[in-house]
This record gives C-alpha cells, structure tokens and sequence, in this order.
C-alpha cells in the first residue's frame, strides 16, 4: 500500500473510558475484530475488517475522561510544516507533532470553526489497509456553524479544490483532490443542539444501514438521523454508548440522482 496523498484521510481512533466496551459495541456493529492492546502506546488497539486494519481504540490519557470522540487523520508528507499551516491559516495546533516509534508522526488539531482533527506523516504504518468495504472507513464530513472559516482554511492548508452543491435546502461543501471527493462540509442547522460542538462526522460502511442501526441501538447506541436514502447511499447518523458520533452508509444501495456542483475554488 503507498503512502496516501498530502491532505487524503488516512486514519481514525477514538478514545474510550470503556475501551472494551467500545470494542464489544463496534465489534457487533461493524463485525470489526481487534488487535493486542499496544502497552508500550497507552494500550492503543488496532480494529480490523476482514483481517485489514481500518481504525482503533484507545484508553483516554489523564484528564480526557468522557471526552469520548471519532479523530480522522489527513496524511502530511511532513507534520511539521502542516502544523506550520494550520497556525498560518487561522487554527490551532493542540498537539505538536510527535513520533510514534517508527510507526510514523502524528499531531492533532482543530480548524477555526472548531473541529479537531489529526494529522498523520506515515512511518511504517501508512493508515487505512482497506476503504469502502464493510467495517471499513468510507467518508467523512466537518460539520461546523461556520462554514466560510473551514471553507477558507481546508484547501490553504491541503491541496484541495473545492465544489459546492447546488441545493437551497442545504449548505454542503466537498474538498476534491487531484479530481477526486475526499472531504465534506455541512454546515450545521437549529437542529443540532447548541451544546454540541462543530466535530468531523466518520462514516463507516455496512452491507445494510437498517440491520446497523438496530444491532448499534439494541447495544445502547442512539439514533440521531436517518436511515435516508440518498444518491450516494443508504445512510444513518448514530452515536455510540459513550457519546462518540459516527454515521454508517451502505453504499450499494443509492436513490436519486447526483447533486449538481459548482466549482468554487
């Protein structure tokens, strides 16, 4: 597997107070199997989809208890210019970048709007071994009450071109790189609750969105959106026992016709 393009999603983990009842809770959901607990890096633990490595799991460090949240990582050729930009372009760097071993570099961030995202420069391990199969990362949208600062600082920080859905209804961005969608943007309406703050929403792919849906509530997730047909995919926004959101999408199975866009970069 190469190295993933400057700015292409790469990674995701979460920190759990129950890490193993995130893994009982993920594993039924998405029939993700897990990995040894890595001791040596705070019992960091690999989940897998058909034997490929796709996210993880990690007891939260001192003081982030119940902070419980998805972080999708974008690939940095070298985080410390990236830190560089995110400074530059109006965000913060909450993290500067540290090595992993020879794992690869990481640091974490969060965009002016206010959601908090990593950045990952690839050692040995390169990312996601598997997209868009079940259990695995598919998408990913920066939802976020300002939209015109995230719509700024994305593309000067990574080198994405940017098109906007032609829809009244909405107000809904996606970042493309070399021609290809990689990135959303939502801007997020009254019906988001005011204590919630702007995050990066993870989708992750299902062979069905409805049997998701049940086996994630009947575990004590909570349904926020959907399930919704779409032309994209049949798909629902959910948040797990401990409050971390992530949405599921069956791909496969897709309504309506594909948005128009404008080019707007």
């Amino acid at each position: 597997m190469a190295v993933q393009p400057e700015g292409s999603p790469c990674w995701a983990d979460a920190m759990f107070a129950d890490a193993e009842g995130a893994k009982t809770f993920y594993g039924d959901v998405l029939g993700w199997t897990f990995g040894e607990a890595s001791s040596q890096y705070g019992n960091y633990t690999q989940a897998y989809a058909d034997g490929k490595a796709v996210a993880a799991v990690v007891p939260p460090m001192p003081g982030q208890e119940g902070q419980s949240a998805w972080c999708l990582y974008f690939a940095s050729a070298d985080a410390a210019a990236t830190a560089g930009r995110i400074r530059d372009h109006g965000g913060e760097v909450l993290m500067e970048p540290m090595q992993v071993g020879n794992f690869g570099t990481m640091a974490l961030a969060r965009e002016p709007s206010g959601a908090v995202f990593g950045v990952w420069q690839a050692g040995v391990h390169e990312g996601f071994e598997a997209q868009g199969v079940p259990g695995a990362y598919c998408w990913a949208e920066v939802f976020t009450r300002e939209p015109e600062r995230s719509d700024a600082f994305f593309p000067a920080v990574f080198p994405y071109r940017a098109k906007q859905i032609e829809d009244e209804a909405i107000d809904f961005r996606i970042f493309e790189l070399d021609g290809n969608p990689v990135l959303g943007r939502m801007k997020m309406t009254d019906d988001f609750p005011p204590e919630v703050p702007p995050y990066v929403n993870v989708y992750f792919t299902v062979e069905d969105c409805d049997a998701a849906v049940e086996r994630a509530t009947k575990r004590g997730g909570v349904l926020r959106f959907g399930p919704m047909d779409s032309p994209f995919g049949r798909f629902a926004a959910l948040s797990d026992p401990q409050g971390a959101n992530f949405s599921v999408i069956d791909v496969t199975t897709t309504q309506g016709r594909m948005p128009d866009m404008t080019d707007v970069s």
